[in-house]
């Protein structure tokens, strides 16, 4: 079976799970007490999900741009993202398809110092992240600007690898995983929300696992 195959055969799976709304627990966690989200099981390795699309990309090949509902439209090459303030924070993954992984280290530039550089207008209440092999996710802006939320180019003291989403990726730990884009490219500020490529199929518009936000 080949990777693209393969890939076909997880997606179809994906959109199967949101139509049946399987893996739902009904119970309701504590993000303050409890580590594990209901219906998650921890993994020691980092399982690789995407579209079937790795796009091999040198840092002197990529940019992240953002426009729409800013004061400050822009876009950083590598050069300028890596001269930007740097940040390392440690913080669990969250899978929809019900795994988890505990401690991982990323270095990058925080969203919050992002926020401060594009300057959202009073209107702008959800960002449309876009990454560089065609993926598309809806992130309401109230969850982006957190401590721990970051544009991640270092997992665990090494350059973070392709099939993770590098050079760069988008790390919003309390959500989902499917929230953290890979191969990020560009964001949309905008003044009101609209489906991404999962919320479009089935899966729920915030994605918070402690509430067992897995599908709409």
């Amino acid at each position: 079976m080949t990777a693209d195959s393969g890939n076909a055969k997880l997606i179809r799976t994906k959109e199967q799970l949101a139509q049946n709304g399987r893996s739902i627990t009904g119970i309701i966690g504590d993000r303050r007490k409890d580590r594990l989200p209901p219906g998650q099981h921890l993994v020691k390795d980092f399982p690789v999900l995407d579209l079937g699309k790795q796009p091999n990309m040198l840092p002197k090949d990529w940019a992240l741009s953002a426009a729409g509902e800013i004061s400050r439209p822009f876009k950083w090459n590598w050069r300028d993202f890596m001269a930007q303030p740097q940040v390392e924070i440690t913080s669990d993954i969250h899978c929809v398809t019900t795994w988890s992984r505990y401690g991982n280290r990323w270095k990058g530039v925080g969203a919050r110092h992002f926020l401060a550089e594009v300057q959202p207008k009073p209107n702008a209440s959800f960002l449309m992240v876009r990454g560089y092999d065609g993926y598309a996710t809806n992130v309401p802006l109230s969850w982006l600007d957190d401590d721990d939320v970051l544009f991640a180019h270092t997992w665990n003291g090494a350059p973070l690898a392709r099939e993770h989403g590098g050079p760069v990726r988008l790390v919003i730990p309390k959500l989902y995983f499917w929230k953290s884009a890979k191969w990020i490219r560009h964001i949309t500020f905008m003044d009101k929300d609209a489906p991404g490529y999962w919320e479009a199929l089935g899966y729920h518009d915030v994605g918070d696992p402690w509430k067992e936000e897995r599908y709409g």
